[in-house]
């Protein structure tokens, strides 16, 4: 399946739909046909009327304008327009109606795909590339199918019926048509190739600058604050300066490609008409199929720069459908349970001779070892990059052990549901999130099922429910896309408030008490402390001074652990902790 075109397998949701996408194939095949039919039913018309004109100008007896004739004619081109107007429409509608249930089921299956591939997926891509894959690139796939698909059989088979008339009426004139073919498509060719490069480079341009004014804007008050501003404004100068060099020579050369066409198409007609004309006055060609052959060769014009342009649009919808089956194909997190939790957790945790790595060949937690029981708060320390995250991420199965074991309560979790496992946890970390939707919602997803009162009582145990009522709209209020209408300790305290109506047996800690003022601080350290209660706690420390009353302190250092103890025997050690704890202290004092 993967080695399969993504053209292919874009099929494979296209087919769901195939009674709608043939119809809408028909549709534009009968537009198409009605579409040719035009110019040789008005020549027909024309060549008439001519010969009755001559007829009536040289005194022909009898000689009169042929009315019932030419009413027929005109009824018939009446039923071609008709059917010409109903194909285009109805194909129209078909194709918007199949791509866009398409498109629907892709994005299902991208949503339902997020959810299967492992967190280590999402270390690995910037949020940003992973959010193109499912709006801008599913969008160009959109867009690509139902303008293009349609389009293309549309000029394939005007092409090819084109070609047909002209033989039909004429074999010399029909020549100089269907060289016009092969001169329009490579000359077109020919000068898309060249433009390409300066598309690209306008598209990187374009994104540079972008970048340049949304970093500046974002730091508009350092910017201003240094005095960056004429630098600022003499790069931003460079940086549109080779925006409109790129853009003029992208859209220069891309400019030139009617001219030629026209050109192409106008020598054409000249030869038509010089040789039709030739053949008219011969009587070897009627004056009605001449200025068919004229309309013809812009028939056969059109489609070939439609088919030359829409090879861009192709390829970016190609381009598109590798990034979002890129997805689609990555591996799903395997979840094989051979054990099943009968009853909650307690909260033991044991880790056994755990060897962690990111990179092969690169060790980054050694020889782990570490006993907790149920109900302890235990204190994770250390420098940056020591590994603190990463014992989260191991505890919670983001990530699995290299070699060694975790157990909770005697149960190695390499053998429980993820589902299953995690239910039993609660996280409050350091970006509080919260999503669109009102305070109500939000505290309910911790718990789906809890009732009104019991996230009133979830609320009042987080010292918040006094702020909620104080908002317009109390619980109900609706919380913005950025969730920005509160302040970001009170986002921590509705966080810590959903933790506690989830009920969990072990708590994750990410302290996220260092951007808030001091009153807010205690209010949430207290609500904290609500929350640890009775529970198995890991809390990865930031202020040493908010862990005092851990039951055990982990001094991590390149994934080991090189102290462990509580606040008083670590300090009275007098090793990296007590260093750590009283250069925060002096700092704090200063």
């Amino acid at each position: 399946m993967k080695n399969q075109h993504v053209f292919l397998r874009m099929w494979a949701y296209l087919k769901n739909y195939k009674g709608s996408l043939f119809l809408a194939i028909f549709l534009k095949c009968l537009s198409a046909v009605m579409s040719v039919l035009e110019p040789f039913i008005l020549g027909l018309i024309i060549t008439e009327l001519t010969a009755n004109l001559l007829d009536m100008a040289r005194g022909v007896a009898g000689a009169h304008i042929n009315t019932g004739y030419v009413f027929n004619i005109l009824v018939l081109y009446f039923i071609r327009g008709f059917l010409y107007e109903v194909g285009s429409y109805g194909s129209n509608y078909f194709m918007t109606n199949t791509v866009q249930k398409s498109i629907r089921d892709l994005r299902h299956d991208l949503s339902e795909k997020i959810n299967q591939i492992p967190v280590s997926y999402f270390d690995k891509h910037q949020f940003g590339d992973m959010l193109g894959r499912f709006t801008s690139d599913v969008e160009t796939v959109s867009n690509a199918l139902q303008q293009s698909f349609l389009q293309i059989i549309n000029a394939f088979l005007t092409i090819i019926l084109v070609i047909a008339m002209v033989l039909y009426l004429n074999l010399p004139l029909a020549m100089i048509v269907i060289i016009c073919i092969p001169l329009t498509y490579f000359s077109a060719q020919f000068i898309l190739r060249k433009s390409q490069p300066y598309f690209k480079k306008q598209a990187d341009a374009l994104g540079a600058m972008n970048g340049f004014v949304q970093e500046n804007l974002t730091g508009f008050n350092v910017l201003k604050l240094y005095g960056r501003e004429e630098t600022s404004a003499a790069e931003f100068r460079e940086i549109t300066e080779n925006l409109r060099s790129v853009g003029f020579k992208a859209s220069f050369i891309s400019g030139i490609m009617m001219p030629v066409l026209n050109a192409i198409s106008d020598s054409a007609y000249l030869l038509v008409a010089l040789i039709g004309g030739l053949q008219v006055i011969s009587g070897g060609l009627t004056i009605g199929n001449m200025q068919a052959f004229v309309q013809y060769v812009w028939q056969i014009s059109q489609p070939i720069q439609t088919i030359t342009q829409l090879a861009g649009i192709l390829q970016s919808a190609k381009s598109s459908l590798d990034r979002i089956f890129e997805v689609l194909d990555e591996e799903a997190e395997i979840n094989h349970a051979t054990e099943k939790l009968d009853h909650d957790l307690t909260g033991r945790v044991s880790f056994h001779d755990v060897d962690f790595q990111y990179v092969a060949d690169k060790p980054l937690i050694r020889n782990f070892n570490l006993q907790v029981n149920p109900g302890e708060m235990v204190a994770i320390v250390g420098p940056t990059g020591a590994g603190k995250t990463t014992l989260i991420n191991l505890l919670m199965r983001f990530y699995d052990v290299t070699s060694g074991s975790i157990k909770v309560d005697g149960h190695d979790i390499r053998n429980l549901s993820r589902q299953e496992y995690r239910r039993q946890f609660g996280m409050v970390l350091q970006d509080a999130w919260l999503y669109e939707g009102t305070i109500k919602e939000n505290l309910r997803f911790g718990n789906l099922a809890a009732s009104d009162e019991e996230i009133v009582e979830a609320a009042k145990s987080a010292n918040v429910d006094h702020f909620i009522r104080t908002l317009p709209g109390g619980y109900n209020m609706e919380m913005n896309q950025e969730s920005n209408n509160v302040s970001l300790g009170q986002k921590q305290l509705l966080t810590i408030a959903r933790a506690l109506l989830a009920d969990p047996k072990i708590l994750i800690l990410d302290e996220a008490t260092s951007s808030v003022d001091t009153r807010l601080e205690l209010l949430i350290q207290k609500a904290m402390s609500k929350l640890m209660e009775g529970r198995t706690s890991f809390v990865i420390a930031h202020r040493l001074s908010t862990i005092q009353e851990a039951d055990k302190i982990l001094v991590l250092k390149d994934g080991q652990i090189i102290e462990q103890g509580n606040h008083d025997s670590l300090l009275a050690d007098k090793g990296f902790y007590y260093d750590l704890y009283m250069s925060q202290f002096s700092k704090s004092a200063d």
